[in-house]
């Protein structure tokens, strides 16, 4: 047992190292995001310090990542990913991001109903972006009062008075991205030359 978390401990400096790499960040900009010496940072990720969780909790943090992402925790059985739906207003949202904060990724499912619903418009902060994967989707945004087909997508301030549902009875999957903060979904291609 002790040689597998040494392994596993072992292997936490680099996995640390590639987070900043893959981010564009030096040890002085973690070290300032953190509060940790840009001494004990290096040493952590060159494997000359052991991490802690008090180490480990604020890069966690920092990273926008779940502290097991960083530890590599091994796992065991079965490896399937269960997600867990969420169930509210009817509706059911599955989690497709696991990070804390920042832009979140939801497959929303509206259920059909035989008899329309009358929209409830609701506000709340953040920006959303819905893409129809399957179904009919009506979405009341402000005064504007949309049908979206399949391929169809939309965004949208969530300051703004907003309702979404099945524009015809039938089920509706949507893809849905929310930035709590506001923050908007950025589509860029990349041209080959």
């Amino acid at each position: 047992m002790a040689e597998e978390t040494d392994q596993v401990l072992n292997a936490v400096g680099p996995r640390l190292r590639t987070l900043r790499k893959q981010r564009g960040l030096t040890l002085a900009d973690l070290s300032a995001a953190t509060g940790t010496s840009e001494s004990t940072l290096s040493r952590l990720e060159s494997g000359g310090r052991r991490p802690t969780l008090e180490l480990l909790l604020p890069l966690a943090r920092v990273y926008g990542v779940p502290l097991d992402d960083l530890v590599g925790a091994p796992r065991t059985g079965d490896p399937r990913i269960h997600l867990q739906p969420i169930r509210r207003h009817g509706r059911t949202y599955i989690p497709l991001t696991r990070r804390a904060g920042g832009v979140q990724a939801f497959k929303m499912l509206i259920p059909g109903r035989p008899e329309p619903t009358e929209p409830a418009p609701q506000t709340h902060g953040g920006y959303e972006w819905v893409y129809v994967l399957n179904g009919r989707l009506r979405l009341v945004v402000g005064d504007r009062d949309l049908v979206l087909s399949p391929g169809e997508a939309a965004e949208f301030d969530t300051a703004l008075p907003h309702w979404l549902g099945s524009a015809d009875g039938h089920p509706v999957e949507t893809l849905v991205l929310f930035g709590p903060q506001g923050e908007r979904a950025h589509v860029r291609a990349r041209t080959t030359r």
